[in-house]
């Protein structure tokens, strides 16, 4: 819900036109349909209006000692903001270092170990997924919709475009470096935009136009001055591009008749996550056999080496991971602080993925990241100044 870590757009319902995957993420996933926030990634949405109330006990003695009344207030107050404050960065935290960590494995596992099965690894990952959350609600944890024919039919076309986006994302993992990824990923924004306006008639601020366009330019001098180009990679990703603004637009307009598939007359966040992630499965099993992966599979010694299962495995909980941190960062903060966290979340994104697979960059390159990194930064406060107007 990319990628970027943003997710993921494996794991995230994409808000309106921020970036949706931060992955070889699968997530992803921005949609503004109601009660969404307008920067999530693929399958976020805002979890609902955060109160903050506080009682105090105060008896008799107090009402006739003000001075002793307020030194408690005061005394509470104090020990109150450290835990709202430790909760918040706590869960900020969680959210940037399962974004990020989610990338590196998938292109760790792509690229330092050589797998060459991407699509095999997508359906891995669902299933851990799936497992996950499918325990969680029988055991009562969390709440999550019954899966319905009517529910299955309504969801099942905008699921093919998200199993799309999900390939495309690891395709391009496995050729592109990480820092490249995060910037061509912004082009997924512009579409996106450019979709709302035709589509859906919405009107954009000319500040998010040009923050579109410093992507677009960051995004082309990327890739002029990308000493490992990889044609293959980048053919791709612009695939992916395509794919995550379909995603994004074709889950707006499908939102409403999902809910009312729904029996409650809503579709949470992890219900999502489990009915996109349940149905990519015989999607995924034709693809795998589609692509001949599974002679792969038979030959390839990586499937009976025990570290190995366990990376991927770490790499679907880290996926799903990032739809519960980003709702529990939700809940401690804000949208605005949420999406302004994601887009500087790409900066040391983009570094450790140039220091840990030691990427050969030049100082053009590297300038041009870095513009493109700061432009989708300024999106992200324009758009939030865009929703705040509207």
């Amino acid at each position: 819900m990319s990628a970027d870590s943003e997710a993921s757009p494996r794991r995230n319902v994409p808000g309106s036109v921020s970036s949706p995957l931060k992955n070889g993420e699968k997530g992803v996933f921005r949609n503004q349909n109601a009660g969404y926030t307008a920067l999530a990634s693929p399958v976020r949405r805002e979890v609902g209006n955060r109160s903050m109330t506080r009682s105090f006990c105060v008896d008799d003695n107090d009402l006739e000692d003000g001075k002793a009344s307020k030194e408690r207030d005061s005394s509470l107050q104090l020990l109150k903001l450290p835990t709202t404050q430790n909760q918040a960065l706590l869960s900020g935290l969680a959210y940037c270092i399962s974004s990020c960590s989610m990338i590196l494995v998938n292109k760790f596992v792509l690229s330092a170990y050589g797998f060459n099965a991407p699509i095999f690894l997508m359906l891995y990952q669902n299933i851990v997924s799936v497992t996950i959350v499918s325990t969680l609600s029988l055991s009562g944890a969390v709440p999550t919709e019954p899966l319905t024919w009517n529910l299955i039919k309504v969801w099942f076309p905008v699921n093919v475009i998200f199993v799309g986006m999900l390939i495309t994302s690891m395709f391009s993992l496995k050729y592109i470096n990480v820092a490249m990824l995060t910037i061509l990923k912004n082009v997924a924004n512009v579409l996106t935009a450019s979709g709302e306006t035709y589509f859906f008639k919405k009107q954009h601020g000319i500040q998010v136009w040009i923050a579109l366009m410093l992507m677009i330019i960051s995004a082309v001098a990327g890739g002029v001055t990308d000493l490992s180009f990889h044609a293959v990679g980048y053919t791709w990703q612009t695939l992916n591009c395509f794919l995550t603004a379909s995603y994004s637009l074709t889950l707006r307009h499908v939102m409403d008749s999902a809910k009312q598939a729904t029996k409650s007359g809503n579709l949470n966040e992890l219900s999502m996550v489990l009915l996109n992630n349940i149905l990519s499965l015989p999607l995924g099993i034709i693809l795998v056999l589609g692509f001949n992966e599974v002679e792969y599979l038979l030959e390839t010694s990586l499937l009976r080496m025990p570290e190995f299962w366990l990376v991927i495995t770490a790499s679907g909980v880290l996926g799903l991971g990032i739809s519960f941190t980003s709702m529990w960062f939700l809940h401690q903060t804000s949208a605005t602080t949420y999406s302004l966290v994601g887009s500087l979340n790409k900066i040391p994104l983009s570094v450790a993925g140039i220091v840990l697979f030691n990427v050969r960059t030049s100082m053009q390159n590297s300038l041009s990241i870095l513009f493109g990194l700061l432009a989708g930064v300024f999106f992200a406060r324009a758009k939030l100044r865009d929703n705040s107007v509207g």
